[in-house]
């Protein structure tokens, strides 16, 4: 009852009441300038193209910025409160935050900031919000970074980020990504491991007031910002200012808004969440339209691999969007009692899946841990196994006397172009192995998680509107690069795994499993007997 009020209060009052002044004031303001001078209001600071990169040591000044419209090319914010919102709460708080576009069409930027705040983190888990900013804000950040703003950061010593949106959503992602010293955000009041329905009561930080009350009377070097009023009286308190101004940046430097992968600060190695998209307001709502179609769509593509044979299979589901590429033939095999064992590199569950419907031939998948519903739809055969390396190995063996076999040695699925190590285990059971490079892509949702309920990855997948899966199927690695012909199984293990970094142009690395899920969701991603029903993948 509380919360309601409280939002009543918030559209009434705070809304329509305040942004009705702020407009009548706007706009006898706009009346007295017609009976002056023609106002024409020009920037007297430079752009920030000016600002000379190389041209002085830095390293000993201070630069002081906002993260919204200087270290984002992004203008607008509401795509990453979507992300909280979705990401952190629900579906039904994300498609809250949508439904309010039309009132904060009429908000100026304060009253835009605390409708979306209120929206997305009332009620709230403060974990949950933990967990997307280390997770998941990460790689949409990254994506939306200034490159010229990231090389003044690199050469500057000190640097203070100033912003008014939650410090909550920004200051990992900025001392972690671009080693910002300090940032000073506005806060939220919590209580009970929940966010409230309010801010705290200093409200929304004001960027001029901040910085006089951070360095007193003293000036930081550099400030960069926008060609607001605003940001002009934040200019007043800097040494030297730079105004974003991008058609000049554009023109000066034709990469400067353009943050590429090899440019990161930092690699993004892992990253979770559902959303593969920056969910715009108009991205958003088409994805809510798309919802009944996606879930409707990955229902059929999943009667069609366990309903119907190979071929008729394939080639509906190449008809209902699914983007599928193969390349290669699968050699013969040399030994007619013993199954070719088939490595993979690892994108989604699905894997196996894709791989033995492209072969028209059954295939047995080993997996780590496999939820109820996972299993229950998978059209394969899938064993799971138990982390006892001579327990599992002996379990590997009888399945490759049976029949050909599936193993995905990174443990684990990895989204972007890296292959994780390698498992050694596999290398000494077979030497018949077959290489197999894959790769996916997805417009919509990521049909992988690592906090999320696992359970629906597939079906996530298999929601885009046009998922694709390229299979590469390399040549059976030589007798004399396997364990039978003298080399160790961590050799086999780095050879196999070189050969399908090269096929995929993937960096290979030595981040394990344990890595992934300590970075993505704080445990190191292993599964109690009780808990096999959330599965850990």
């Amino acid at each position: 009852m509380v919360s309601l009020i409280s939002l009543v209060d918030l559209v009434l009052y705070q809304l329509l009441a305040n942004s009705f002044y702020r407009a009548a004031r706007k706009m006898r303001t706009f009346g007295l300038s017609l009976s002056s001078k023609p106002s024409h209001q020009t920037c007297s600071y430079p752009s920030i193209a000016k600002c000379d990169v190389q041209g002085r040591n830095r390293m000993s000044q201070t630069i002081v910025c906002d993260i919204h419209g200087v270290i984002l090319k992004t203008q607008s914010f509401f795509p990453f409160f979507m992300l909280v919102a979705f990401e952190g709460g629900s579906i039904f708080r994300a498609f809250l935050l949508l439904m309010s576009c039309p009132f904060l069409m009429v908000c100026d930027h304060e009253m835009k900031i605390k409708v979306m705040t209120f929206i997305t983190f009332c009620g709230l888990k403060i974990k949950d919000m933990e967990n997307v900013s280390r997770a998941v804000l990460p790689k949409f950040y990254l994506e939306n970074l200034n490159v010229h703003v990231c090389e003044i950061f690199a050469g500057t010593g000190s640097k203070l980020v100033i912003t008014n949106v939650p410090r909550v959503m920004v200051e990992g992602f900025l001392k972690e990504y671009l080693s910002v010293g300090d940032v000073i955000g506005t806060e939220l009041h919590a209580i009970g491991g929940y966010f409230t329905d309010c801010l705290t009561s200093s409200g929304l930080v004001v960027k001029n007031k901040a910085l006089k009350e951070y360095f007193g009377d003293r000036k930081p070097d550099i400030g960069i910002g926008t060609s607001s009023l605003n940001d002009h009286l934040f200019f007043s308190y800097c040494k030297e200012a730079y105004v974003m101004n991008n058609e000049e940046s554009n023109k000066n430097s034709p990469n400067s808004m353009t943050m590429t992968r090899d440019k990161y600060p930092k690699p993004l190695i892992f990253h979770d969440g559902r959303l593969a998209f920056l969910p715009t307001p108009s991205a958003s709502f088409c994805m809510f339209m798309w919802l009944p179609i996606g879930i409707f769509l990955a229902i059929y593509r999943i009667l069609l691999g366990i309903i119907l044979p190979y071929k008729l299979a394939l080639e509906l589901g190449v008809y209902s969007g699914i983007d599928l590429k193969i390349k290669g033939t699968v050699p013969k095999k040399t030994k007619p009692n013993k199954g070719v064992l088939f490595v993979c590199s690892h994108r989604t569950l699905l894997d196996p899946v894709f791989l033995s419907t492209s072969l028209a031939k059954p295939l047995t998948a080993v997996t780590y841990s496999l939820s109820k519903v996972s299993e229950f739809i998978a059209p394969i055969k899938t064993v799971r196994l138990t982390r006892n390396r001579k327990q599992d190995g002996e379990t590997m063996q009888k399945l490759l006397s049976e029949g050909d076999l599936v193993v995905c040695p990174e443990g684990t699925t990895c989204r972007e172009p890296y292959l994780l190590r390698f498992s050694s285990l596999f290398a000494e059971l077979a030497d018949e192995i077959v290489p197999v490079a894959m790769d996916t892509n997805v417009s919509m949702f990521y049909g992988t998680t690592a906090s999320g309920l696992k359970c629906l990855d597939p079906i996530f997948f298999l929601m885009n509107p046009k998922p694709s899966y390229h299979i590469q199927i390399l040549e059976k690695v030589p007798k004399e690069l396997t364990c039978a012909g003298g080399k160790s199984s961590f050799e086999v293990a780095n050879y196999i795994q070189k050969k399908l970094g090269d096929a995929l142009g993937f960096e290979c690395t030595n981040f394990t499993r344990r890595d992934k899920y300590l970075m993505l969701a704080g445990n190191e991603g292993i599964v109690q007997q009780d808990e096999r029903k959330k599965c850990s993948y």
